[in-house]
C-alpha cells in the first residue's frame, strides 16, 4: 500500500512538474514568436508605439502594429497584397513579391500592379527612376516617403535606397498620416520601408546582367548584435552599368546604404538609415504624337547619337552633350523612446541634399545672337557650339518630428506632435562653351566658362526655399473590445516662402501660406474576417518656392477633401478589399504654358474626381497565388483654367491623365525551390491635353520571373537563380506624359481669340523587351 502511494505521489509531482516546463515552454515559444514578429515590423514613429501592452490603449492584436500604416503577418497573392486593417485606403506590396523582381528595380516598379496607379519607366537599369500616376494625380502630389522621412519625385526615387534594402513599399491613395512631414498629399502616399539590420553577423550578395549590356553588383554586410548593446547594422554597395534601350549612350550608378538598428530592454527602439547616390546618365529625348508614330511604324528611333559633328544641325542631339551628373545624399532616424507605461515620445530627424548638373545643346552664338568671351578676354567664335546647364549647389531639406504620445484611459491614446522644416535650394544656369569632343564640360571647369563683354560671367543664379512649422493633434479611441476604432486629428501648416535671384536684374521676394487639415477616420470589425471604415480628411500641395518672382505671385495651395469608405474581407484563403472615393480639389496646381510667362506653375481652378477600388488575392493553393484589381475613375474639370486674361474651355471636360479603368492580374508560384511570378497591368486610354483635343490610347504592360533556389552549399546560405522579364510581347506604346499640355489642335479661348495648336504632348515610351539574369545569395 505505502508503495502504491508512493509511487501515485512519484508520479503525480513528475505529471506536475511535466505539466508546468511544458506550460513554460509554451509560453516562451509564444513570447519568443511575438517578439519574432514584433521585430520584423518596421519600426516607425508611428507604428512602433503599438506595442504589446495588457493595459494601454495601444494594445492590439499580434498582427495589427498601428493605426497608421498597420500590418498583419501574412501576405497574400504572393505578396502582391496584404492584409490591411487601417481605417482608409491601403494598397501595399511585401518582401515576398520584391524579391522575386530584378534588383534593378525601384520603390515604382514593385508597386505597379497596385490598383490606384500608373507607372512609366524610361529604362530597365534602374538608374533613371521614373514618373508615377494616381487617380488623377502625378508625383508632384503626391507624398513619397523612405522611412517616413521625405523623398524626391519618381524621378529621382532610386537614388535613396537599393531594392535590396528596401522591407516593404505601402501606398494611401487620397490619405496621409497626420504625423507625415508631407507637403505634398493631395494625391495620397507612397512609403518606402527599409529593412531592419540582422541579428546575426553574415551578409548578402548578387550580381546581375541584362538585356542592354546591363551589369550589376551588390553587396551587403551585417554585423549582427555587437556583442550585448543591442545595437545591430548593415552597410551595402551597387554598382550598376548600362547602355541606352534606344540611341547612343551610356548610364552609370554607384550607390551605398547603411542601416544601424538600436534595442532597449523597456522596449525603446532608435533606427538610422543613410544613403548615398552617384551617378551619370544620358539624358533621353522625349517624342510628340508624330515622331512616336514614325518610330512605331518605320522603326527609326529618336533618341540621343553617336556621331558629333559641332556644324551639323543634330549637333545638338549628340548624346555627350547631353548629360546628367549628380550626387545625392540621405539621412532619417526614427527613435521611440517608452517614458513610462502611457508616456512615449517619438523624434524623427531628416536630411537630404544633392548637387550637380544637367547638361545640353545651346547652339552657337550666332544662333543665339549673344557675343561671348572666354576667361582670357578672347572672343568666342560665332559658330562655336555652346552647352546650357540646370545645376545646383549643395542644397539641403532639413527637417524633424517630434511627437508625444499618452495613454489617457484604456479607451483613449492622445497625441501632440510638431514639424519643422527647412528647405533651400541654391540654383545656377551658366552657358559654357562645348568641349572639343562635344563631352559637357563640368560646371567648375574654368576652360569652358564664358563672360559677356562687361566681363561678367554669363550664368544666372537664384536661391529659393520655405521654412515650414506644423502643429498637429490626434486622439485615437477604441470601444467594444477594440473592434470599434474613432480616430481625429486636426494639422496646421504654416510655410514662409522667400526667392533670391540674380543675373539680368536683382530681387528678393517673399510670401506666406498656411493650410488646415482636418482628419477623421472609424472603423469597426463586424467579426474576425470583416471590417467595413469610412475616412475623411483634408491634404494640400504647397507651391514650389521657385514659383515666387517679381512679376508674379505665389500661386495658391492646392487642397483636396477626400472621402473614402471601404470593407476588407480576410480568411485563410483569400483577402478582399473595396473602396470607394471622392476627391474635391481646389486650386489644382498645374504646369502649364502661359502666354509670355514660358513654362509656368499656376492655378488651375477645380477638379472632381471619384470612382471605386476592388483588390482581391488567394494564399497559397496548389503551390499558386492570384491576384487580381481594378479602379475605376471618373475625372472632371469643374472650371474653365485661366489663361493669360481669358480662360481654355475646360469645364465640365474628362481631367487630364485621368484614366477611367486600370485592371491588373497577377499569378505567383512556389514549389520545392522552384518560384515565378506573372503579372499584367491595363491603363485605359486617356486625355493628355487639358482641353481634351489629344489622347493617349490604352495600354498593357507585364513582366515575368523565373527562379530556383538551391541547397545550402558551404558559405552561401540561400544561393539563388532568377531571371526577370519585361514587355514580354515587344510592344511599343506610350505608357505616360512628360508634363502637361494646353492644347494639341487650334482652339478658341473664352475670350473669342484662337489658340494656335502644336506638337501636342510628350510621351514616356515603353521599353523594349528585356532580360535581367541574378545570381545572389545570403552567407
Amino acid at each position: 500500500m505505502k508503495t502504491l502511494v508512493s509511487r501515485l505521489l512519484l508520479g503525480t509531482i513528475l505529471g506536475s512538474m511535466t505539466f508546468v516546463g511544458a506550460s513554460q515552454n509554451a509560453k516562451a515559444a509564444k513570447s519568443s514568436h511575438a517578439r519574432h514578429t514584433l521585430l520584423r515590423q518596421p519600426v516607425t514613429p508611428s507604428s512602433s508605439k503599438f506595442r504589446p501592452r495588457r493595459t494601454s490603449l495601444m494594445s492590439v492584436d499580434e498582427e495589427n502594429v498601428g493605426v497608421r500604416g498597420s500590418r498583419r503577418a501574412h501576405d497574400s497573392g504572393g505578396g502582391m497584397m496584404r492584409a490591411e486593417t487601417a481605417p482608409y485606403a491601403v494598397q501595399s506590396v511585401g518582401k515576398q513579391y520584391i524579391e522575386m523582381r530584378s534588383p534593378t528595380s525601384t520603390g515604382l516598379d514593385v508597386v505597379q500592379n497596385l490598383p490606384s496607379v500608373s507607372i512609366a519607366m524610361p529604362d530597365t537599369s534602374g538608374i533613371k527612376g521614373g514618373a508615377l500616376y494616381m487617380r488623377g494625380f502625378t508625383d508632384a502630389d503626391t507624398a513619397l516617403l523612405l522611412d517616413g522621412a521625405p523623398a524626391s519625385l519618381a524621378a529621382y526615387l532610386q537614388q535613396n535606397v537599393d531594392a535590396e534594402n528596401i522591407e516593404t513599399v505601402t501606398m494611401t491613395p487620397g490619405s496621409s498620416p497626420i504625423d507625415a512631414p508631407a507637403s505634398n498629399a493631395t494625391a495620397g502616399t507612397l512609403d518606402e520601408r527599409t529593412r531592419t539590420p540582422s541579428k546575426k553577423a553574415g551578409g548578402s550578395m548578387d550580381f546581375s546582367y541584362g538585356t542592354n549590356n546591363m551589369s550589376r553588383e551588390f553587396v551587403r554586410l551585417e554585423s549582427g548584435e555587437i556583442g550585448n548593446s543591442g545595437i545591430r547594422s548593415y552597410i551595402s554597395v551597387s554598382n550598376t552599368h548600362s547602355r541606352q534601350w534606344m540611341g547612343a549612350g551610356t548610364n552609370r550608378r554607384t550607390h551605398v546604404d547603411v542601416g544601424l538598428f538600436k534595442e532597449f530592454t523597456n522596449g525603446s527602439t532608435v533606427k538610422f538609415f543613410g544613403s548615398w547616390n552617384n551617378s551619370m546618365f544620358t539624358i533621353d529625348a522625349y517624342p510628340d504624337a508624330k515622331t512616336f508614330y514614325n518610330y512605331k511604324h518605320t522603326g527609326n528611333g529618336y533618341n540621343r547619337t553617336d556621331i558629333w559633328d559641332r556644324n551639323s544641325a543634330s549637333a545638338g542631339n549628340y548624346w555627350q552633350g547631353n548629360i546628367d551628373s549628380w550626387n545625392q545624399f540621405f539621412v532619417t532616424t526614427q527613435a521611440h523612446i517608452i517614458i513610462n507605461k502611457r508616456l512615449s515620445f517619438d523624434l524623427s530627424p531628416y536630411f537630404a541634399t544633392g548637387f550637380g548638373w544637367d547638361g545640353s545643346s545651346a547652339g552657337t552664338p550666332s544662333f543665339t545672337g549673344s557675343t561671348y568671351y572666354y576667361g582670357n578676354r578672347q572672343k568666342v567664335d560665332a559658330s562655336a557650339p555652346l552647352s546650357t546647364y540646370w545645376a545646383q549647389h549643395w542644397s539641403p531639406q532639413v527637417g524633424l518630428v517630434a511627437k508625444l504620445g499618452y495613454d489617457i484611459d484604456r479607451h483613449n491614446h492622445l497625441s501632440f506632435g510638431y514639424w519643422y522644416e527647412n528647405n533651400a535650394v541654391d540654383y545656377f544656369f551658366p552657358t559654357m562653351a562645348t568641349q572639343e569632343s562635344g563631352r559637357n564640360a563640368k560646371t567648375n571647369d574654368a576652360a569652358y566658362k564664358l563672360y559677356t563683354a562687361n566681363g561678367q560671367e554669363a550664368i544666372y543664379r537664384y536661391d529659393a526655399g520655405y521654412e515650414l512649422n506644423s502643429f498637429f493633434i490626434e486622439d485615437t479611441a477604441k470601444y467594444f473590445k477594440d473592434r470599434l476604432l474613432v480616430n481625429a486629428g486636426f494639422k496646421y501648416v504654416m510655410s514662409n516662402y522667400w526667392d533670391r535671384a540674380s543675373g539680368l536684374s536683382k530681387f528678393t521676394i517673399g510670401a506666406n501660406s498656411t493650410a488646415p487639415l482636418p482628419h477623421l477616420s472609424v472603423s469597426y470589425k463586424l467579426d474576425t474576417h470583416s471590417q467595413i471604415y469610412l475616412n475623411a480628411e483634408g491634404d494640400f500641395r504647397q507651391p514650389s518656392p521657385s514659383q515666387l518672382s517679381a512679376s508674379t505671385s505665389l500661386p495658391k495651395n492646392q487642397y483636396s477633401i477626400t472621402e473614402q469608405i471601404g470593407y476588407r474581407y480576410n480568411n485563410r484563403y483569400l483577402t478582399v478589399d473595396i473602396a470607394a472615393f471622392n476627391s474635391n480639389i481646389t486650386n489644382r496646381l498645374l504646369t502649364t504654358y502661359l502666354p509670355n510667362t514660358a513654362y509656368a506653375v499656376s492655378n488651375a481652378g477645380n477638379q472632381t474626381i471619384r470612382g471605386f477600388d476592388v483588390m482581391i488575392a488567394g494564399r497559397e493553393v496548389h503551390h499558386f497565388s492570384p491576384y487580381a484589381s481594378v479602379e475605376y475613375l471618373h475625372g472632371t474639370f469643374d472650371s474653365n483654367i485661366p489663361y493669360g486674361d481669358t480662360y481654355l474651355p475646360t469645364k465640365g471636360k474628362q481631367s487630364i491623365l485621368t484614366p477611367r479603368l486600370l485592371a491588373n492580374f497577377g499569378l505567383t508560384y512556389s514549389n520545392a525551390g522552384f518560384f515565378g511570378n506573372f503579372s499584367l497591368h491595363y491603363t485605359g486610354p486617356q486625355s493628355v491635353t487639358l482641353v481634351n483635343d489629344q489622347r493617349m490610347s490604352g495600354f498593357v504592360t507585364n513582366t515575368l520571373a523565373l527562379g530556383y533556389h538551391f541547397k545550402p552549399l558551404y558559405f552561401l546560405k540561400t544561393p539563388t537563380f532568377r531571371l526577370n522579364f519585361s514587355n514580354l510581347t515587344g510592344s511599343i506604346i506610350r505608357v505616360g506624359t512628360t508634363g502637361i499640355t494646353n492644347n494639341y489642335r487650334n482652339v478658341t479661348l473664352l475670350n473669342g481669340s484662337t489658340l494656335a495648336g502644336g506638337n501636342g504632348a510628350s510621351f514616356y515610351v515603353l521599353p523594349r523587351f528585356s532580360m535581367t539574369g541574378t545570381i545572389s545569395s545570403d552567407f
